[in-house]
């Protein structure tokens, strides 16, 4: 089981992060979610502060590159063993802190990687 914070979590269920919860959830997968606004999709609380998760594998970002700046001390030292880089989220600037910080990162998208078994 890889422990997965989604980050940039909407409530809106047409949105892929959203779609990313109910997946992970219905795959099996031990979830935590991170947005700006508090709800529950598929059983998951929405944290809206930063919090320290224990035993985190992967982080899957829904943010785009401009917003993910402030966060990239959080990832850092959140520890996971993978940053997915989904759609949209593309960040070069990003991939060079992890590859310094010994965090491997994917750029792909999450749904197509469980709907693969390859997540």
């Amino acid at each position: 089981m890889k422990k997965t914070l989604v980050f940039g979590v909407s409530l809106k269920p047409i949105r892929y992060s959203n779609i990313a919860v109910n997946r992970l959830v219905n795959a099996g997968q031990p979830v935590v979610a991170y947005g700006v606004r508090k709800g529950v999709i598929a059983g998951v609380d929405i944290d809206t502060e930063l919090i320290q998760y224990d035993d985190l594998d992967t982080i899957t970002l829904y943010l785009s590159p401009k917003r993910q700046e402030e966060y990239y001390d959080h990832f850092i030292g959140l520890k996971p063993k993978r940053i997915i880089f989904n759609p949209g989220t593309e960040n070069p600037e990003l991939y060079q802190f992890l590859k310094e910080n010994n965090i491997d990162f994917e750029v792909a998208c999450t749904l197509v990687l469980l709907s693969t078994n390859q997540y």
